[in-house]
């Protein structure tokens, strides 16, 4: 089994990585959607605010009209046509989300410190969380029973209430809870690049002190394969666009990450 994380401009070739997805079942697809749900905020009223750490990751900040779009677009509207596309290829796809059947329980971040200026502020953490448990029997028993999951990035707080949670950070987190055989991180660019290169290979050790020195974005997704390939998992961050993108990372295309 794999799991596959797809966002970003990656889902715009998402016909592609369907049908590429149909030779690699079963599978776990944690998509994202921050495009969308931006452009929906807009039309709602609700400027969509992204907020940058003090370590340079690049999040978007979830107060509660936000939090109802987000739930309204990734979980409702994008979910379901990601599954639908599936469908009439003739996978067998279920879409849920971190939330159903308690799967991501995530404590909520009650502050959150954010660079503005060139200066480190704190601020109230908004409707956002850090993932710490993964609830696996019932995703255990969809696939057995031959489903694939496509799964949106929401989890269940451990106080009940809904949160919005990184992507990349779902996909690392049922990785190490299923363990599957690869964790497949789809992105825009060819891999990992440095100095314009693409570096094939990188040990857990070097991904994470060179997560860092990266732009955001690539930094959060390079902290997380170095965490799960410490676990044997074998990890590529690798080109969501063009053809049979999963077929080529598996292939050896992307940056892969080895505990070693």
């Amino acid at each position: 089994m794999i799991i596959v994380k797809a966002g970003g401009r990656t889902l715009s070739n998402f016909k592609s990585i369907a049908e590429d997805l149909r030779r690699h079942q079963p599978f776990i697809l944690v998509h994202g959607g921050g495009d969308l749900v931006s452009e929906y905020s807009r039309r709602m009223g609700v400027e969509p605010r992204i907020v940058v750490s003090s370590s340079g990751i690049r999040s978007r900040y979830t107060d509660a009209r936000e939090l109802e779009v987000f739930t309204m677009v990734i979980a409702g509207k994008v979910n379901k046509e990601l599954v639908s596309q599936l469908l009439n290829l003739g996978v067998l796809a279920i879409g849920i989300s971190g939330v159903d059947g308690l799967t991501l329980i995530a404590k909520r971040k009650k502050r959150i410190i954010v660079m503005e200026k060139g200066r480190r502020r704190m601020i109230p953490g908004g409707y956002t969380g850090k993932i710490e448990e993964v609830r696996t029997s019932h995703l255990s028993l969809l696939i057995g029973n031959g489903y694939n999951i496509v799964m949106a990035p929401l989890a269940i707080s451990t106080e009940g209430e809904m949160l919005n949670v990184d992507g990349d950070q779902a996909a690392s987190r049922l990785a190490l809870a299923i363990k599957p055989s690869y964790l497949i991180l789809l992105s825009d660019v060819n891999g990992v690049l440095w100095e314009g290169k693409v570096i094939k290979k990188l040990s857990s050790e070097k991904a994470g002190e060179l997560a860092p020195k990266l732009g955001a974005g690539m930094n959060r997704k390079l902290l997380m394969a170095a965490e799960v390939s410490r676990l044997g998992i074998k990890v590529v961050i690798a080109s969501g666009l063009g053809n049979e993108p999963i077929t080529n990372a598996l292939k050896g295309n992307g940056t892969w990450i080895s505990p070693v």
